[in-house]
């Protein structure tokens, strides 16, 4: 099948919009719909100059999503002296898997000739992985435990670091999934918790109440998603065309049973309806803005952060999720 831009032969074909494309077409198009969600989503600050330059921090993992994140975000502003980008990766502690994906970024990283830091469960909380999934005090998936950890290092470091936002490598898939499953559990707050976390624009588009900014969250890094337009698909490939290092290998401890589950609805209803994530989040994207603008200012949405007891990390409980896990880890 040839390219439907340019007559040269075609390497996938995008059910979704029923284009054929080629590799530099394909490639063009996973580009330019990254930088045209930094845009849409005002990520560069109006007030950005070279002598006080917006620091992006992005989590590099050493897989597909995150390796061309960095690589795509890295070609769009090297060159921009009002954009500082650093990369934080950390190591979990699981034998032949994290060695291998951390040889990636670290690969990636020289390429680049990006600034890259690494940090470690085990210096940073005196634990691996592979024995919290040994020993598993509290009957959890492992990925409840490293979501805990991971959230934790990433958001002090990138404080550390500087970081005026914090970007992952969520992709379009990871999106709908997360979409599915909080309209699912009828979790409005969660919606709009989502919106103001990652998902809403820094700036306004517009005077309608589906096109606000989010609300700002001194408690945290400001968080941004710009390859969320991208399938999972179309970014491994990309990975694949572009001949990055990506460390394309799943995790031997990763059991979310339920996200599995809406994943395998999703890839069918993807399959019989082309189109479906994309619809999925175009509408859940205006009623998380929708449900961010009634919880604006309410009782419930301004719950209150203090420092956790035991680390000082924000919270709202007297002591930190992650400082109540390692302390059941620690009582084993």
């Amino acid at each position: 099948m040839d390219c439907d831009k340019c007559g040269e032969s075609a390497v996938m074909h995008a059910a979704y919009s029923g284009l054929h494309l080629c590799e530099s077409h394909l490639c063009r198009s996973v580009e330019e719909r990254v930088r045209r969600r930094v845009r849409e989503d005002s990520l560069v600050p109006d007030d950005a100059r070279p002598a006080d330059p917006d620091t992006w921090v992005i989590g590099l993992s050493g897989g597909k999503d995150s390796v061309v994140l960095t690589e795509i975000l890295h070609d769009t502003f090297d060159r921009d002296p009002r954009i500082e980008l650093v990369a934080l990766s950390i190591h979990e502690g699981i034998e032949g898997y994290r060695d291998e994906s951390l040889d990636a970024c670290e690969q990636l990283t020289a390429d680049l000739d990006m600034c890259h830091e690494v940090v470690s469960y085990a210096e940073e909380f005196g634990v691996q992985m592979d024995d919290v999934v040994e020993d598993d005090p509290e009957n959890m998936a492992a990925c409840a435990y490293c979501g805990v950890f991971r959230r934790d290092v990433l958001e002090r470091y990138a404080e550390k670091l500087g970081a005026d936002k914090l970007l992952t490598g969520h992709n379009l898939d990871d999106e709908a999934q997360t979409a599915l499953m909080n309209v699912f559990e009828g979790d409005v707050q969660q919606m709009a918790g989502h919106f103001d976390a990652s998902l809403g624009p820094f700036e306004p588009t517009g005077e309608g109440p589906t096109e606000r900014a989010r609300q700002p969250q001194d408690h945290h890094v400001p968080r941004a998603k710009p390859l969320r337009d991208v399938p999972e698909k179309e970014v491994a490939l990309y990975a694949h065309l572009r001949d990055l290092p990506a460390h394309i290998t799943e995790c031997p401890h990763a059991e979310e049973a339920y996200r599995g589950e809406v994943q395998e609805l999703l890839l069918g209803m993807e399959e019989n309806h082309p189109g479906t994530r994309h619809s999925i989040m175009a509408g859940y994207e205006q009623l998380a803005a929708l449900a961010s603008a009634a919880f604006d200012g309410s009782d419930d949405a301004a719950a209150t952060y203090g420092e956790c007891d035991v680390c000082g990390a924000p919270t709202g409980r007297g002591i930190c999720r992650k400082c109540d896990l390692l302390d059941a880890l620690e009582a084993v």
